[in-house]
């Protein structure tokens, strides 16, 4: 079986709201607090452990402690030369946290960097660069897939997917490459395109999936799922928020239980052939655990694309 054959690819929870909860050394960070990718380097044994976290709950796919992995994020650490190298060792843990385990896939995460074309902070050769410096790096260590997310802005959107496929021409490499974005709570992605611009904009690129994560939790994204389900026609794939962060005693906090995550994740599955699912900010191992076995049994609800 391969990525693209299964069914139902239930990919990992949250990165670094998981992280912050871990005992990271300080000596980690190296001056470099918040820079959650550079611990890819300095403390390989704790992102091997974050993903084994996921595997043992029954992700099949586990992303790349990458989200931030470009020159122009690590720039602002003074570390943006060591793009590759950090994508290199990201994708080791992945695999060795996989171990002999069949089934069990890496995705190369490739986020929205800090800077968005569409607001002028940043031009898209500059963009494009960068991302497909990273992207390059992980594909040359073997991901199985390329994530790129959470896409707030959709000149973002094509310029990573223009630099991704021809990253892949140059390699010699097909690999299916998701795509997430972000819809905030008013209904639109930060710039203000909706869910509509979005599926006409990416609809000639070749991508596995189209889907929402982050940002809001799965209620929030119901009707942008069932709009996706009558006019997306490849693959809809829906990792949320554990609900719409709040502030709690000065803290992040993210409401959602378990329970009630998985409630409405199997909807979406069952009702509106969601087949690619998973976590997104504050998600555990046991948001993934009950996900596992609430859709174990599932099979994605057919569709009827109008477009």
């Amino acid at each position: 079986m391969s990525f693209a054959d299964e069914k139902i690819l239930l990919f990992d929870g949250a990165c670094g709201t998981n992280l912050q909860e871990m005992m990271i050394p300080d000596e980690a960070w190296q001056g470099c607090e918040g820079c959650n990718e550079l611990l890819n380097l300095t403390a390989p044994e704790k992102i091997v452990a974050l993903h084994e976290s996921f595997l043992d709950a029954g992700a099949m796919v586990v992303e790349t402690n990458t989200f931030g992995a470009s020159s122009i994020v690590l720039d602002e650490y003074d570390l943006g030369d060591r793009v590759s190298e950090i994508n290199r060792a990201a994708v080791a843990n992945a695999r060795a946290a996989i171990g002999d385990r069949s089934g069990r896939y890496v995705a190369g995460s490739v986020g929205p960097t800090t800077k968005l074309p569409s607001l002028g902070h940043i031009s898209v050769e500059e963009l494009s660069r960068s991302l497909a410096e990273q992207i390059r790096a992980l594909v040359e260590a073997g991901v199985d897939a390329s994530a790129i997310e959470p896409c707030q802005d959709l000149l973002q959107v094509k310029t990573a997917l223009v630099a991704c496929f021809e990253v892949l021409d140059e390699l010699g490499r097909e690999l299916p490459v998701l795509v997430s974005v972000t819809m905030e709570r008013q209904g639109t992605m930060l710039v203000g395109s909706d869910i509509a611009a979005i599926c006409a904009t990416l609809e000639p690129f070749p991508i596995f999936s189209l889907g929402l994560n982050c940002a809001t939790g799965p209620s929030d994204m119901a009707s942008h799922i069932r709009y996706l389900s009558h006019n997306w026609p490849q693959r809809i794939s829906c990792m949320p928020n554990q609900g719409l962060p709040e502030v709690v005693d000065g803290k992040t906090h993210y409401p959602m239980t378990p329970d009630d995550f998985v409630h409405h994740m199997a909807q979406f599955v069952e009702q509106d052939g969601v087949s690619v699912i998973g976590g997104c900010c504050g998600t555990t191992p046991e948001h993934i655990r009950q996900l596992a076995a609430a859709c174990a049994d599932l099979t994605p609800a057919a569709r009827e694309v109008t477009v």
